[in-house]
């Protein structure tokens, strides 16, 4: 039951962010829906931003690196600290996409 939560979880999250981070760095290909992917695409945009010259999207990338601290962790903690996890990284993944927006 642990592990459905989990995917459930995240599958609401890529809902609610995926989007507008790959829009953020133009990438139009199809993820996978499995969380491993879309921690992927954090981390590839997190990059990509930080590549960048653009002082907002390097601060973008710093949220990002959180979210991805948070969203890590919410993988591999016990149940009982997932929602805290998920909710910091839910905060940070907003963030990011208005900083860098």
């Amino acid at each position: 039951m642990a592990v459905q939560t989990k995917t459930d979880t995240f599958a609401a999250l890529r809902d609610c962010f995926a989007t507008d981070l790959a829009a953020l760095i133009g990438d139009q290909s199809q993820r996978g829906a499995t969380p491993n992917a879309f921690l992927d695409l954090v981390e590839e945009v997190r990059d990509v931003l930080a590549a960048s010259s653009i002082g907002n999207w390097q601060d973008a990338s710093e949220e990002l690196d959180s979210a991805v601290t948070y969203l890590t962790d919410a993988l591999t903690s016990p149940d009982g600290d997932q929602p805290s996890l998920l909710a910091w990284a839910r905060t940070y993944l907003r963030d990011a996409i208005e900083t860098a927006g």
